[in-house]
């Protein structure tokens, strides 16, 4: 019988320590996944699966609110995407260029996701924190709101490309509606947009600006929530309840499943540094047709 309160593919992985084993052996799982399949369970599942953790705070009456198994992967699958964002000989994840508008970005074939928020949000951060299996990427992270200025692509391999986009609200580039609704609109082979939300505060009036175009252009985008460890969990909890709300009553086309990450990048690196990461690799992976799982479930 698998744990309680796990979901059964993970309870089963528990119950058979050997089947870690088959993960690192099968999928050349990386030093740092390594380190978190050796966690105990509830550590595990608090780093992998962070909004399941959340939900054991939540009273009865709420919990259907979260929208926690639509991308359900196994342990697996995230070893299998682990390795689509380590650096190899074979498998290069390098900057690319940097644009202001659209007709100066490189012209691309492979699918596309961009990252998009508020200055100060965190954005940079969490790319940085993705590319940690590839750590001579220089993504350029300040603690000044408004230091990306343009639109920064970076290769993953053979396999997508990742888009930096400036922050909007404080120091905002004049062009900024200019630049990224041109992006969002036209780029052929954008796949999914990711916008960040700080879960302190919550969705704010200039978040309404990304959402808009968003959903004006029918674009499909997820909502990553940063922050996470900077509230007490009975606030996170709060500010968590009212972004789903907000997404299953004011959206269309943003994925029902949010994705809250923690990411510390002041100490030495470490898997355990970071919570949701490795879910949002393999959720990337897959939406970018890398994986070819079959993680989503709708009811």
């Amino acid at each position: 019988m698998a744990a309680p309160g796990l979901r059964p593919g993970l309870g089963r992985l528990f119950e058979m320590p050997a089947a870690l084993g088959r993960v690192r052996r099968a999928y050349g799982t990386s030093q740092a996944f390594a380190e978190v399949l050796r966690l105990p369970k509830k550590q595990l599942t608090k780093l992998v699966f962070p909004l399941q953790e959340l939900e054991r705070h939540l009273v009865p009456d709420s919990k259907h609110e979260f929208h926690l198994k639509i991308f359900d992967p196994s342990l697996e699958d995230i070893a299998r995407a682990e390795s689509i964002f380590t650096v190899t000989a074979q498998n290069r994840i390098e900057y690319l260029s940097s644009a202001e508008r659209l007709d100066h970005a490189p012209a691309l074939p492979r699918p596309e996701v961009c990252f998009i928020g508020r200055s100060n949000v965190g954005k940079s951060s969490l790319i940085k924190a993705l590319f940690s299996l590839a750590p001579d990427v220089e993504v350029r992270v300040s603690k000044k709101p408004g230091h990306t200025k343009k639109m920064n692509f970076f290769k993953v391999g053979k396999y997508f490309t990742l888009v930096d986009m400036p922050g909007y609200g404080y120091r905002a580039p004049e062009d900024f509606v200019d630049m990224v609704e041109t992006y969002l609109k036209e780029r052929k082979n954008l796949m999914r947009t990711f916008l960040l939300v700080d879960s302190v505060v919550g969705i704010q009036k200039t978040d309404n600006i990304a959402v808009e175009m968003c959903e004006e252009f029918a674009l499909p985008y997820v909502m990553v929530l940063t922050k996470i460890d900077k509230s007490s969990k009975g606030h996170l909890l709060k500010q968590v309840l009212q972004i789903q709300k907000f997404v299953d009553t004011k959206t269309q086309g943003c994925f029902p499943q949010l994705f809250p990450v923690r990411f510390l990048l002041d100490l030495p690196c470490s898997a355990v540094t970071y919570s949701g990461i490795h879910l949002l690799r393999c959720f990337i992976a897959d939406i970018t047709g890398n994986l070819k799982t079959h993680c989503f479930q709708f009811s």
